[in-house]
């Protein structure tokens, strides 16, 4: 599943988002969701999130599919 649809997207939810930095190059940061920064229910490039780590990017995978 990828992250551009809201309601996929789960706090606690395992998943692979890209930083603002690492667009360019796709890198990829794993963590665990903490908030959810976007309102919109799609955007087209990922939803965005911060982790509990405190880093903040677009979901581009979703790990965890706990349904």
């Amino acid at each position: 599943m990828d992250g551009r649809n809201r309601d996929d997207i789960k706090i606690g939810q395992e998943v692979a988002i890209v930083e603002k930095h690492n667009q360019r190059s796709g890198e990829l940061t794993e963590g665990f969701v903490a908030r959810i920064l976007t309102n919109s229910k799609f955007h087209p490039h990922g939803i965005k999130v911060m982790t509990e780590d405190g880093i903040v990017g677009r979901v581009k995978k979703i790990i965890d599919s706990k349904d």
